[in-house]
């Protein structure tokens, strides 16, 4: 992926008589062998060939405005570096990797002088600007996909604010909740994957390039300037951190890996509540059996599900790769970013799967109120209600407890509420009356009435649930203006760049 050549205009012209025949511009001593087709990246670096294109450009430009390379000579560099455009990345020459192709490819278009865009940079910094420059776009990606799975979540949710449903510990019936308060703790969390990958997003953007080999250069040159093309919000300083750094990459990788659970989590709840028949999905996230024609599977969830053991592969791939690297640059370090782009765009498209799921499901509300009740699961209703009226919370519990040994789900309400009177005489020696009235007992018994009462902050009562969709569409509505700023400014450097380059043509 990168040498270790300061990149000096010396450095170019030595090379231009290799170069210009279409070979490495590299000495031959190092353009066989063996080994060459196991050095080479030029397939996988596919993924950074705009990047490069647009780090080369972004470099003449500031090379040709510093006085360093003649203003007639940066124009026939960016006139070629159209041509390989045009001609795309599967006509590059053969290379060590995309930026000895691209190299190759100028200097076989205009000569020697081809030669000179290399003037002041090491492949070692222009990589890793690359790298940067693709994964920036990678990350605003997914952040963006979070927030429309987030916009998802808070529509459905906003539907079925008082639809009651089972709500589970260890996979057992805890407390009824709500639909809408089951989503919205997605939301939430949903949120934080979002925070993470725009942190993540703003020590990426920043631009490594003129860092050289990890020395710097001796050349006049002004990195804030290529900064600035290429749509950084700054440098990287110090040029030995610039070019050997790859925490970013941990740090992308894992901001992906961390969304992938979440997704995963959300996508086994979905899976089950389908195999419960709590809710249907779309026929545009199933698919059936190619033998049992009855089948309705939920094979995108499964997908999803299955995205996120990938992601967490390769954050732990990533980590290990880096971990034992002395500073500055290794070539271990080429094989660091391909699983990376890739596992951003595979987490990409699961988070879309997931909102698309989300958004054309159909929650079976009868079916979700008969089992809210199921196991007893007003019992904490219950405590807490013996326990308002002056019990000790853990008597009220004992109570309770002891009345679960015998209710049954097919008990009505009066049945239960008998059941805990027996209890209360059993544990106190006292009736039920002592404490509590056996109606407000029987209405704590209720799943809708248990909901209802559990309106503390953050709760499922349809009011506390009201306040959490409203912080929910604020934080929507903040992260989608921020990820439009950033686009924005991205696309506005795009266009100064584009600008530099036609006043040379």
């Amino acid at each position: 992926m990168t040498d270790d050549d300061p990149g000096t205009a010396a450095d170019a012209d030595a090379d231009d008589e290799a170069g210009a025949t279409g070979t490495a511009v590299r000495r031959d001593r190092f353009s066989g062998g063996p080994a060459r087709e196991f050095l080479s990246s030029l397939a996988a670096d596919a993924a950074i060939f705009e990047a490069d294109l647009a780090v080369d450009r972004a470099h003449t430009v500031m090379l040709a405005e510093r006085g360093i390379v003649d203003g007639a000579v940066a124009g026939e560099i960016l006139g070629a570096l159209d041509d390989v455009e045009a001609a795309g990345h599967g006509e590059l020459p053969d290379g060590e990797d995309v930026h000895e192709a691209i190299e190759t490819a100028v200097i076989d278009r205009i000569g020697p002088d081809g030669g000179r865009m290399h003037t002041a940079r090491s492949r070692n910094d222009e990589v890793a600007t690359c790298i940067r420059y693709r994964l920036r776009g990678d990350l605003l990606a997914a952040a963006e996909a979070t927030v429309a799975l987030r916009e998802a979540l808070v529509e459905v949710a906003s539907e079925h604010a008082e639809t009651a449903m089972p709500g589970y510990t260890h996979l057992q019936p805890a407390q009824p909740t709500t639909v809408a308060h089951y989503l919205l703790s997605y939301e939430g969390g949903v949120a934080r994957d979002t925070e993470r990958l725009l942190d993540a997003y703003d020590r990426v953007n920043l631009s490594p390039l003129g860092a050289a080999a990890f020395a710097g250069t001796p050349f006049d040159i002004d990195r804030d300037r290529t900064a600035e093309l290429l749509g950084f919000d700054g440098t990287v300083r110090n040029s030995t951190d610039a070019a050997s750094a790859r925490d970013f990459l941990a740090e992308g990788s894992t901001a992906c890996a961390t969304l992938a659970t979440t997704l995963s989590g959300l996508a086994e709840d979905l899976i089950l509540f389908s195999n419960k028949g709590f809710v249907e999905l779309s026929d545009a996230y199933s698919s059936t059996s190619s033998i049992m024609p009855q089948k309705k599977n939920p094979d995108t969830l499964e997908l999803t599900r299955g995205v996120a053991g990938d992601a967490i592969g390769e954050a732990t791939g990533t980590l290990s790769l880096l971990k034992g690297l002395p500073r500055a640059y290794n070539r271990d370090l080429q094989r660091a970013h391909a699983g990376v782009f890739e596992i951003a765009d595979d987490v990409r498209e699961a988070t879309a799967v997931a909102a698309g799921a989300v958004a054309t499901a159909d929650w079976d509300e009868a079916a979700l109120a008969d089992a809210a009740g199921e196991g007893f699961s007003t019992a904490t209703g219950v405590a807490d209600l013996l326990a308002m009226s002056g019990l000790p919370f853990r008597t009220a519990h004992e109570i309770v407890a002891t009345a679960a040994e015998t209710v049954s789900d097919g008990d009505s309400p009066a049945a239960a509420a008998a059941k805990v009177d027996e209890a209360t005489r059993k544990v106190t020696g006292e009736p039920l009356s002592a404490h509590v009235s056996r109606e407000d007992v029987e209405s704590a018994l209720d799943p809708a009435a248990s909901v209802a009462s559990r309106d503390s902050a953050g709760g499922p009562a349809p009011e506390a649930v009201a306040d959490e969709l409203a912080t929910a569409e604020a934080g929507i509505e903040a992260d989608d203006a921020a990820l439009a700023d950033e686009r924005e400014s991205l696309a506005a450097a795009a266009e100064l760049l584009d600008a530099e380059v036609d006043s040379y043509a």
